[in-house]
């Protein structure tokens, strides 16, 4: 799996911003596509997942009620909405699949089989 990763930039807080992520290379029913974010000095943390076969979504606590993630089957897309962002959620961004055989999958850095290129995400004034 190929993925392709893009719609980083810089937004004021309070802003909304869509990454895109664009996936080739293999049947996408047997995968979970999430969106993964890292600072430096940090962990890189699941943020959002979603199941390609069954659409079933993870959203970590940090970003509920302000991230949207949706696929796009006849694009073979994932995109995350980022809504009301924070200087906190400044951080790259990095696109991410895991072969789950359909299921929603762990959106554990450890569960992760492909990733896709980092996009840099910049909330400040």
């Amino acid at each position: 799996v190929q993925l392709q990763a893009s719609g980083g930039g810089l937004v004021q807080p309070g802003g909304s911003l869509r990454l895109s992520c664009a996936a080739s290379g293999s049947t996408l029913d047997e995968y979970a596509i999430g969106w993964f974010r890292q600072v430096p000095g940090k962990e890189r943390e699941g943020v959002s997942c979603i199941s390609w076969s069954t659409g079933k979504t993870y959203y970590a606590d940090s970003v509920k009620r302000r991230f949207t993630i949706v696929r796009d089957n006849a694009k073979n897309t994932v995109y995350l909405q980022m809504s009301s962002l924070k200087p906190e959620d400044t951080a790259v961004y990095y696109c991410a699949a895991e072969e789950t055989l359909g299921d929603l999958g762990s959106c554990s850095r450890y569960g992760v089989d492909y990733w896709g290129e980092g996009t840099q995400v910049t909330v400040s004034s």
